[in-house]
């Protein structure tokens, strides 16, 4: 049985499993991130591989740009010293393993093309809606990174040109009317209030518009209406087999997800398969895992011959 370790970063904790090649997972923990990151990360993966000797790969998934095949983070602003750091040379010189990186949007929609709502499935296309909009593109089975690394950025496609401002300088992007942070926006423009004046939260607005709220579901309608809009330019560049859809947003999805269809069905220019991811928190940790997990079984194959 292969198994390789797979590593989700995020910025306030870091989930490690050892998983098979074929996604059971052996063992599953999770650490408070620290700075500086990278001998921090090292320890850790080393107890990893002293606590589990049957790994043979590591993959690693992150938040930041990551450079093809390199592994160096290129682009990251909120770990700090994480930005130039060459992880994957570092790793193998520290390990002796095989080891991958990418960003962490693109290895959850590894996994779920692979292991989850997409498996099956050649061209896979995740949109996930947290407190931002990030994406990820499986094509052939395989992430489309783009020369930079930049591939998938979702949350920076042009929704709205001179719209919004955007973190990343420019105007109208996605991310900006398809997010948790777009969403607490609605709210306040549409003033969805508690009885006592206080404003509702993201989490609380989609159950509200269910129960007949008509500010609530003046909230629903717009981020509808916006990510059914961000989802048919997707169709009409990459025209994939299925978009999974996922994120914080996909838990309260029993009160948008019909009204997400009707708006997307006169934009679509063909018929298209939409799902709901299927992994939420462990989306990372596994395509993590994924990454990795065929020259994982070349080694295991070598060591067993």
């Amino acid at each position: 049985m292969t198994q390789v370790l797979g590593v989700d970063i995020g910025g306030t904790k870091i989930r490690f499993g050892v998983v098979t090649t074929t996604g059971e997972v052996l063992a599953d923990w999770t650490i408070a991130t620290q700075i500086p990151l990278y001998p921090y990360l090292e320890q850790h993966v080393k107890h990893a591989l002293s606590d589990h000797p049957g790994i043979q790969a590591i993959g690693i998934g992150t938040r930041g740009m990551v450079e093809p095949g390199t592994g160096k983070i290129v682009f990251e602003m909120q770990l700090e010293g994480w930005e130039g750091t060459p992880v994957k040379e570092w790793l193998e010189g520290a390990t002796g393993l095989p080891v991958a990186v990418n960003n962490d949007a693109n290895v959850a929609a590894l996994a779920e093309a692979i292991l989850g709502a997409g498996q099956g499935e050649r061209n896979v296309v995740a949109v996930t809606v947290g407190t931002g909009l990030g994406g990820g593109l499986i094509l052939d089975g395989k992430i489309m990174d783009g020369k930079h690394g930049g591939g998938g950025e979702i949350g920076h496609m042009l929704l709205y040109p001179h719209g919004i401002p955007c973190g990343c300088g420019r105007r109208g992007c996605a991310e900006q009317y398809v997010s948790g942070s777009a969403i607490h926006r609605l709210i306040q423009e549409y003033q969805v209030v508690h009885e006592d004046g206080s404003f509702v939260t993201p989490r609380e607005v989609f159950p509200l518009a269910l129960q007949g709220h008509k500010q609530a579901q003046q909230v629903r309608s717009r981020f509808v209406q916006d990510l059914a809009l961000t989802i048919s330019s997707l169709q009409a560049i990459l025209d994939m087999d299925v978009v999974v859809v996922g994120g914080g947003v996909i838990d309260s999805a029993e009160a948008w997800w019909n009204q997400l269809l009707e708006e997307l069905e006169p934009l679509l220019l063909k018929p298209l398969n939409l799902k709901r991811a299927q992994f939420g928190n462990e989306a990372g940790m596994l395509g993590a895992a994924m990454l990795v997990r065929d020259v994982a079984a070349v080694r295991e194959k070598g060591r067993m011959a």
